[in-house]
C-alpha cells in the first residue's frame, strides 16, 4: 500500500508517543529526525510500512531502548488473563474456526499512540465482549477453509503481542483442521510487534509446524530483507495468512495470493484501500 497524505500526521504522533514513554526531552530530536526522514523521502511512491521502518528505526536509535518492552509484556499478561474465557468461547462455538479467527482479531483493537481508542492492554477486556458480539464483517472464512485441509501448507504471519496469545487458539484450529503451519514472527524488535521469544514463551511450538522469522525488525514485511528461511517458504505455500494493518501494507501490493488478510480496519488510509469502513474486523481472502 502507497503511503498516502494522512499517514504522515499519524505517523509522527506514534514518534511522539514512543517517545514520551521513554524520555520525553528527546522529543524536539525524534521529531525532527522523522521530519527529516519524510521530507527528503516521501513522494507520494513509497509503500507505507517501508517509510514508516526507516523513520522508526532512527527514532529507536536516538532513544536507545526499545519503547514499547514494558507494554508488549503487559500485553501479553492481559490477554492470558483472558484466555481461559476465550477458549471456552472457541471450544463451545459451533464453528471453531470463526470464533478462533475473531478471537485472533481482537487484540488488534489496541492501537499505541495513534487511535486514543483502546490504548492500554486493559482496554482489551473492556473491548473484547463489544467486538465479538460485532463479529466479521467480511467473513471469507468458507472459502478459506479449503486451503486449511489435506496437509496445505500456510505461512501464518503474526502481529502484535497480546494478539498473539489468542493467533495460538486459530493456528491450533487451523492445524486440527490439516493443514502444516510455520508460524512467522518479527526477526527484531519494533512497535508492539511479537518476536521469536514471545512465541517460544507462549508454547506455539505445541500448535505450529514450525517457527520462523521476517529475517529483520522492519514495519510489516520487507521483502527485500527477509532471511533465507522465509525466502523459501514463499516460494512454496498454499495460503498466507496475514494478521493486521502492517502486515496488509506489505502484502497488498507485493503479489503473493492466494492471502487471507485478518485485522481490525483502524484508519482511513487502509479503510479506502479495501474500499471498507473503519472500525470493522475482516477476514478477506484473495486469490487472483
Amino acid at each position: 500500500m502507497l503511503m498516502r497524505p494522512r499517514c504522515i500526521p499519524c505517523l509522527l504522533t506514534r514518534v511522539l508517543y514512543e517517545t514520551e514513554l521513554v524520555n520525553p526531552a528527546l522529543a524536539p530530536k525524534t521529531l525532527k529526525e522523522a521530519t527529516r526522514i519524510i521530507s527528503e523521502r516521501y513522494d507520494g511512491n513509497q509503500n507505507s510500512a517501508e517509510l514508516a521502518t526507516e523513520v522508526h528505526r532512527r527514532v529507536y536509535e536516538i532513544l536507545g531502548t526499545d519503547p514499547y518492552k514494558e507494554i508488549k509484556k503487559r500485553s501479553n499478561q492481559v490477554a492470558l488473563s483472558l484466555l481461559p474465557k476465550v477458549e471456552s468461547i472457541v471450544k463451545n462455538s459451533e464453528d471453531k474456526l470463526y470464533a478462533s479467527a475473531l478471537s485472533s482479531i481482537i487484540g488488534n483493537i489496541l492501537d499505541f499512540g495513534v487511535q486514543r481508542v483502546f490504548e492500554k492492554p486493559e482496554d482489551m477486556i473492556e473491548g473484547f465482549d463489544k467486538i465479538f458480539k460485532e463479529g466479521l464483517a467480511v467473513n471469507d472464512l468458507p472459502k478459506a477453509k479449503k486451503f486449511f485441509e489435506n496437509g496445505k501448507r500456510v505461512l501464518y504471519f503474526t502481529d502484535n503481542c497480546g494478539e498473539i496469545v489468542f493467533d495460538k487458539l486459530l493456528v491450533r484450529e487451523i492445524s486440527r483442521l490439516g493443514a502444516k503451519v510455520t508460524l512467522v514472527v518479527k526477526g527484531g524488535d519494533i512497535l508492539t510487534d511479537a518476536t521469536i521469544d514471545d512465541a517460544l514463551a507462549l508454547s506455539f511450538t505445541e500448535v505450529a509446524d514450525s517457527i520462523i522469522t521476517t529475517g529483520s525488525n522492519a514495519v510489516g514485511v520487507s521483502f527485500k530483507e527477509m532471511g533465507r528461511e522465509l525466502a523459501n517458504a514463499l516460494k512454496d505455500y498454499d495460503i498466507i495468512v496475514s494478521k493486521g494493518m502492517a502486515n496488509y501494507e506489505s502484502f497488498s501490493d507485493s503479489g503473493y495470493k492466494p492471502i487471507l488478510y485478518l485485522m481490525r480496519i483502524k484508519c482511513d488510509s487502509i479503510a479506502e484501500d479495501t474500499e471498507l469502513k473503519r472500525e470493522i474486523s475482516i477476514a478477506k481472502l484473495e486469490v487472483n
